[in-house]
């Protein structure tokens, strides 16, 4: 009996969805007039997350790609990739891990996606992002809040 009270746990995808996205290319139509295309990238992560439902919550992945060219903006994409997952007998720790971590690294592959056909449909070559280790990033963030939480009362 005492097993069909305790809560199982179960983390599920519920939908995923392109919540926004933009595509600016300033530079156009020179951009496309380069002898050479020697690109710099530079990659924004940044994800946020909430409850939406009794179990359910909503996990937001932000990415900004900024690609210039001679110190010139040749194109910048935006996307906010989404997606609504259940999560039953979880305590906010173990919540706090899967939102940080698990469900960023199940929307990766499609603001992935979304990022290299947005930059082919601007008429430049395709912006496949490396892979990300969400999980180092989130132990990175852990640490980070740790610390900051531990600065103020060594002030004292």
């Amino acid at each position: 009996m005492a097993e069909a009270q305790e809560t199982k746990k179960q983390f599920s995808i519920q939908k995923i969805y392109l919540k926004d996205s933009s595509f600016e290319s300033p530079g156009t139509p020179e951009s496309f007039s380069y002898k050479k295309w020697n690109p710099q990238v530079e990659i924004n992560l940044n994800n946020t997350h909430g409850k939406v439902g009794e179990d359910t919550y909503e996990a937001v992945l932000r990415i900004t790609a900024t690609v210039t060219h001679e110190d010139a903006t040749a194109f910048l994409i935006e996307v906010q990739q989404a997606g609504l997952f259940g999560m039953t007998g979880f305590d906010d720790t173990e919540k706090g891990y899967l939102l940080g971590s698990q469900c960023m690294t199940v929307l990766f592959p499609y603001a992935r996606e979304a990022i290299s056909e947005m930059s082919m449909r601007g008429g430049f070559p395709p912006l496949v992002l490396s892979p990300v280790n969400f999980d180092a990033l989130y132990q990175q963030h852990v640490k980070e809040q740790q610390a900051a939480q531990e600065a103020p009362e060594t002030a004292q």
